[in-house]
């Protein structure tokens, strides 16, 4: 085993949350390692192939977990500089201000955080700044307070899209731009990077028009000399001193060899799952259960979100390319005689007859396939599940298994039922007989791109594994910086709190490294 040399801070990963601390320390003249598992995504013809992406999976990972039945599961994530973000949506909320608080769920509590929505509130800000969100102030009903507008104009509806939105507003909805991180100039067209195609929800982007933690964070940190990228870089264990009061070297897979590398503060960032499971496997004499882990909460509140897919047929043919720029809050805290949290509701990136295939039998017919694919919308539907000390990640003779069992699903499907029905009267408006027929699919335990929860923050060690700055209660020099700090999920994509968090700790770190100096 080779010892290289120490540096001030080492990152572990290089996602929404890694990737962004990785770009606010940049900057300060610290001597930053950071290591990422994967390599930088290729930029090749098959980013934008539905077969390659959604039927061969090909940028996603090859392992294999087990469940809470020792069933295998293929988790849906990638390893790749960027992270996550390189296939996401890019579908950017701040949490509501409610979300922050304690609120009754139909099954169960949601717990309050520890800090609220103003603490976030000006990171909340710059992260949309940093990674280019579009959006509209004042059309969500269940939007928190901002300071100002977005920083970017919304991307605009297509056609039928436009269609769609007036027609909810007729029926008392309010339906609102989706805030979405692309590098798009509506404006001025020839200067757009992003060129509204169809091949970008889930798709990773051939020319690099996503605001992603790799284009928007890594690649221009990396024009700093005092910062260090290693790829292909498996961080398998955390070692620690002789107190075990803080970590003294990381150990990394690099080409087939195993180097050590030591930081004065190190940050665990590989997502709520892996930072888990390497916190687990890092136990020693003086942290039997692994580190952080005095309390028993490493790994435990996993959280995914409970997710579905809604495909709606009607007679009116979609023309629409890029589909992905409306959503609908009108639910998210319940409906009329149902005073429980419902979830959110946001259009999906346009499948194509190659997606709908995927989910029908083989027999199917192409060219009814590519006549439903012609005359779909296609929607994405979100809901909070309850955090649960028994849905969690554990490691056994370093296999990761995620024991998951969904919870507060009643009032979800109360959100899919009320959608479905909403659609059927939209897209008969004005019609004797209803010609429309829409399938939905609630996503198996694979679909993991909202894992949160497993290192929850809080004041008490006794039932938190962080402290308000996101630093492990056990060591004093080790901190997470993903979604593992969620006490709740919410029902909103969890992507911008884990960037704005990320800013947040770093600001945290860089007085540390002052003080320090």
């Amino acid at each position: 085993m080779s010892t290289a040399e120490h540096y001030d801070v080492i990152i572990i990963g290089t996602g929404a949350g890694g990737g962004t601390l990785a770009h606010r320390l940049a900057s300060s003249g610290k001597k930053i390692l950071i290591l990422e598992r994967g390599a930088f995504l290729p930029k090749e013809k098959p980013n934008w192939s539905t077969d390659a992406v959604f039927r061969d999976g090909r940028y996603q990972t090859d392992e294999v977990w087990s469940d809470r039945k020792g069933n295998d599961i293929h988790p849906g994530i990638g390893y790749w500089v960027g992270g996550s973000t390189k296939v996401y949506g890019g579908a950017l909320f701040r949490l509501r201000e409610k979300d922050f608080d304690e609120v009754q769920l139909y099954d169960g509590v949601s717990p309050a955080w520890p800090l609220k929505y103003e603490d976030f509130e000006p990171y909340y800000d710059q992260a949309e700044n940093l990674y280019q969100v579009h959006g509209k102030q004042g059309l969500d009903p269940t939007e928190p307070p901002r300071h100002h507008d977005y920083y970017f104009p919304p991307v605009s509806h297509e056609p039928r899209i436009a269609q769609l939105d007036k027609a909810f507003q007729r029926k008392g909805l309010k339906p609102f731009y989706l805030p979405l991180s692309i590098k798009l100039n509506e404006k001025d067209a020839f200067l757009s990077e992003c060129i509204r195609c169809n091949t970008c929800d889930g798709f990773p982007c051939f020319i690099d028009a996503k605001s992603d933690a790799d284009v928007n964070c890594i690649r221009p940190t990396m024009r700093n000399t005092n910062v260090r990228l290693i790829t292909e870089a498996k961080v398998n264990k955390l070692h620690t001193s002789a107190s075990g009061r803080e970590v003294t070297g990381v150990e990394a897979e690099i080409a087939g060899e195993t180097q050590m590398f030591s930081g004065d503060v190190v940050v665990v960032a590989c997502g709520s799952v892996n930072s888990a499971a390497l916190l687990l496997k890092s136990a020693n004499e003086q942290h039997p259960q692994g580190l952080a882990n005095s309390s028993d909460q490493v790994g435990r509140n996993f959280m995914k979100h409970l997710a579905a897919a809604i495909v709606g047929l009607s007679l009116k043919e979609n023309t629409t390319v890029f589909q992905k720029t409306l959503a609908i809050n009108d639910y998210y805290w319940g409906e009329p005689g149902f005073d429980y949290p419902m979830g959110h509701i946001q259009l999906l990136g346009k499948v194509n007859s190659k997606m709908l295939a995927l989910d029908v039998p083989k027999i199917a017919p192409a060219l009814a396939l590519r006549v439903a694919a012609r005359r779909s919308v296609d929607w994405w539907l979100t809901g909070e599940d309850r955090p649960d000390k028994n849905n969690r990640v554990t490691v056994k003779n370093g296999q990761i298994s995620l024991l998951y069992q969904p919870n507060n699903v009643k009032p979800f499907k109360r959100l899919i039922d009320r959608w479905k029905t909403t659609m059927r009267e939209v897209d008969n408006e004005g019609r004797l007989l209803p010609l429309s027929w829409y399938f939905s699919k609630i996503l198996p335990i694979e679909a993991i791109a909202h894992q949160v929860g497993t290192c929850r923050f809080g004041t008490d060690p006794a039932t938190s594994v962080l402290d308000l700055d996101c630093k492990a209660h056990d060591l004093d020099n080790l901190y997470v910086v993903d979604g593992s700090f969620f006490p709740s999920s919410a029902a909103v994509n969890p992507s911008l709190t884990i960037m704005a968090n990320a800013m947040r700790v770093g600001d945290r770190l860089l007085a540390r490294l002052e003080a320090t100096a």
